[in-house]
């Protein structure tokens, strides 16, 4: 269903998140606030995308809702939108979702796209699935609760790997990225100095690359080369990789700012 509002599995109202058109996301984002305070019960979008998150804070901040983000564990970077009515306390609890374990041999290999793959073809819709932590002989992800039976009863395999899946998982969780610390020194903490140095290229390059939608901060595409970049902040150079800003606050002798930064590996 798309556009629209259902009742999950769990009895919980629920709204499909699965929308191509931001103007369409945005009004069902308002809808979600305004259900949320009508029946005076929580509303829960699917798992939305980190550009999505950025939109739907900015959207519930406007509407002054009272909401929260949450994937099922700290950090996780795909995430549900939870609308809570005006007096409620927001807390994980409510959200729909599960965590599943799927085991196998520290001999064999599990990547990323094998376990959505598998997903999607039990016919769920990525939308439904949040994050996917993968180690040596264990894979944890984050789903929909309404999915939890049907992929319990029905997956065995993992391409082409033997699985054995169970409800919820132990802590600590498997690390979600590998990073490469990185070091440099920028004349500002604007967005062409930050991505020429993380990039590796010329200022000039980095403004073009600017301008051409190539740069997006927090999965946001950022065409204005003057706009700061701030400690904490994703940064995303397309061809290049992903960075997250760690620090920009130390100052050199020569009124440089010292970068530190991790690339996703």
């Amino acid at each position: 269903m798309s556009g629209g509002y259902y009742k999950d599995a769990g009895g919980k109202t629920a709204v499909d998140s699965h929308v191509t058109d931001n103007r369409f996301f945005t009004a069902m984002l308002e809808d979600a606030a305004e259900l949320s305070d009508r029946r005076n019960r929580p509303v829960f979008t699917d798992f939305l995308t980190e550009a999505e998150q950025v939109t739907a804070v900015s959207v519930m901040k406007r509407l002054q809702a009272n909401y929260w983000l949450w994937g099922g564990f700290d950090g996780a970077e795909r995430r549900m939108l939870g609308v809570f009515p005006p007096y409620d306390e927001p807390c994980a609890e409510p959200f729909p979702i599960d965590g599943i374990t799927a085991s196998f041999r520290e001999v064999d290999r599990v990547e990323h796209r094998s376990v959505l793959g598998t997903l999607m073809a039990q016919g769920i819709e990525r939308s439904c699935v949040g994050d996917i932590l993968i180690e040596s002989g264990r894979c944890v992800f984050f789903c929909r609760d309404s999915v939890t039976r049907a992929l319990l009863s029905d997956i065995d395999k993992i391409g082409g790997v033997g699985v054995r899946l169970c409800q919820g998982y132990t802590e600590p969780l498997p690390a979600a990225h590998s990073f490469k610390d990185i070091s440099a020194t920028v004349a500002s903490a604007r967005l062409d100095c930050v991505t020429a140095a993380l990039a590796g290229v010329g200022r000039g390059k980095a403004e073009e690359l600017i301008i051409a939608g190539e740069v997006m901060i927090n999965s946001v595409i950022c065409k204005k080369v003057s706009q700061n970049v701030n400690e904490g902040d994703k940064l995303t150079v397309r061809g290049t990789g992903k960075f997250i800003i760690d620090d920009l606050g130390t100052v050199t002798r020569k009124g440089r700012l010292i970068l530190s930064a991790r690339k996703y590996v």
